[in-house]
C-alpha cells in the first residue's frame, strides 16, 4: 500500500470516526438530569455515559442486526420472552424451570398463611385472585418451546394448597377459558391480559363474594366507559430489539380498547356520607395486572362489586412484597378493610422473593404462624394414613 493510500484510508477513518461522533451527539439531546444526578458524586457523569452508551448509533444497528439474525434464523429472542405462533409473544417465566422451586413454594406458601392469618385477626377476609398463566389459557399458539415440567399443574397445585390452608380463591381458570370465544383476554404482545379479561375476573370474583356474603353496607354503583381503541405495543416486544432498522419483523401491535370506571353521579352523596368515617369496603393488592391503568382491573372490581375498592398494587414487585408493605403500612393498620382481593399470578408461587428489606423476625413470625403448623401437622397426618 502507498503512502498517500495510507493517509487516505486514515482521512476516511477520521471523517467516518467524526461523523459517527456528531450522529452520536443527537442522542444526549434526550437525556433527562434529575434532581438525584449530581457532578461531586459522579452520579451525572455516569448517568450521561450510560444514556450516550445506549444511544451510540453503532450499537444500535449491531444489537438490530443480532437481534434480526437470532428471530429469522432460530426463531428466538432475547431472554424474557417465548415466540409462539401466528405472532403471539409469552413471557419465559412461564416457560422456564426454576432452581429450588420446591423450596422456594414451601416458603411462599407459608407467607400466604400467615398473610392469611393476620388478616383474620384484623377482621379481614382475604380473597386469593390466582391468575392462570397466559400460556396455559392460549396453549394452542405456543410454538415449539413448551413450559417446563414445574408449570405443568401449578395453577391446581396452587389452588389445591389454597383449600387446605382454609384460603377463599375462586377458580378463574374456567371464566377466563370460557370468555375466550367472545374475545382476548389476554394481550397477543403483552404480558397482561386485556380490559376484557380484567373485567371477567372482576366479575367472577364479585359473585364469589356475594355468594359468600363477604361484604356489608348500601351498594355504590359504579359506570364503565370504553374508549376509542388504539394500537398497543407490548411489553414482551422490548425482547425484540428490531426497532428502527427491521422494525417490519415485529408482531404487529395489540388493538386495546382501554377503559375508565367511575362513580354514578347520582350516588356520589351516598357514597361521601357512607366513607366519611374512612372505612374501607374493599383492598385490592397485587402485580402490574391490578396497578397498571390500562387494564382497568382497578375499575373492573368497582363495577362488579358495587363498591369502593382502593389499590395497593405495585408494579415490577411481584404479589409477595406489596402485600408485605400492606400489612406494615398505616393504611392497614388504621383503616382495615372488611375484603382484601390478593392478585396473584400462578408463575410467581414457586419463585425466589428478596425479603431483605423487611424485618427477618418478622417474615419469620409469618412462615410460623400457628395456623401454619397446623396445616403442617393435617399435612403430615395424611401422609401417614
Amino acid at each position: 500500500m502507498t503512502r498517500s493510500l495510507r493517509k487516505l484510508y486514515s482521512v476516511l477513518f477520521l471523517i467516518l470516526l467524526l461523523a459517527l461522533g456528531v450522529w452520536s451527539l443527537g442522542g444526549l439531546s434526550s437525556f433527562q438530569r434529575t434532581a438525584q444526578m449530581t457532578v461531586l458524586d459522579g452520579k451525572l457523569a455516569k448517568a450521561a455515559e450510560t444514556h450516550y452508551d445506549d444511544q451510540f448509533p453503532l450499537k444500535r444497528i449491531g444489537t438490530n442486526l443480532w437481534a434480526a439474525l437470532d428471530f429469522k434464523l432460530f426463531n428466538e429472542g432475547r431472554p424474557g420472552v417465548v415466540l409462539g405462533r401466528e405472532n403471539w409473544l409469552f413471557s419465559d417465566e412461564e416457560f422456564k424451570p426454576v432452581a429450588n422451586s420446591d423450596q422456594f413454594e414451601q416458603e411462599n406458601l407459608a407467607l400466604i398463611r400467615g398473610v392469611r392469618d393476620t388478616l383474620q385477626q384484623r377482621g379481614v377476609q382475604l380473597v386469593l385472585a390466582i391468575i392462570p398463566a397466559k400460556a396455559r389459557l392460549y396453549s394452542e399458539y405456543l410454538g415449539e418451546q413448551t413450559p417446563a415440567s414445574l408449570h405443568d399443574d401449578l395453577y391446581n397445585e396452587f389452588h389445591a394448597q389454597a383449600r387446605q390452608a382454609g384460603v377463599f380463591a375462586p377458580d378463574l381458570l374456567a371464566p377466563l377459558t370460557t370468555a375466550k370465544v367472545r374475545g382476548q383476554v389476554f394481550l397477543r404482545t403483552d404480558t397482561h391480559w386485556t380490559p376484557m379479561g380484567a373485567e371477567v375476573a372482576a366479575q367472577h370474583l364479585a359473585e364469589a363474594v356475594s355468594r359468600q356474603n363477604l361484604l356489608s353496607g348500601e351498594p355504590q354503583p359504579f359506570i364503565t366507559e370504553q374508549r376509542q381503541s388504539t394500537q398497543y405495543k407490548g411489553d414482551l416486544t422490548n425482547f425484540l430489539p428490531l426497532d428502527p432498522l427491521f422494525s417490519n419483523l415485529l408482531p404487529p401491535p395489540d388493538t386495546l380498547q382501554a377503559r375508565t370506571t367511575r362513580p354514578a353521579q347520582a350516588a356520589s352523596e351516598n357514597a361521601d356520607a357512607l366513607f366519611a368515617d374512612n372505612e374501607i369496603p374493599v383492598a385490592l393488592v397485587g402485580t402490574s395486572y391490578s396497578a397498571n391503568p390500562n387494564w382497568n382491573f382497578l375499575g373492573a372490581l368497582q363495577q362488579a362489586l358495587r363498591s369502593d375498592v382502593v389499590n395497593y398494587a405495585e408494579d415490577g414487585h411481584g404479589p409477595l412484597l406489596p402485600m408485605l408493605k400492606y400489612l406494615q403500612s398505616a393504611a392497614f393498620k388504621d383503616s382495615a378493610p372488611q375484603v382484601l382481593i390478593w392478585e396473584f399470578p400462578e408463575r410467581y408461587l414457586p419463585m425466589k422473593n428478596d425479603l431483605s428489606d423487611f424485618d427477618p423476625q418478622w417474615i419469620a413470625q409469618l412462615k410460623k404462624t400457628r395456623n401454619a403448623n397446623h396445616d403442617l401437622a393435617l399435612s403430615s397426618n395424611r401422609t401417614e394414613h
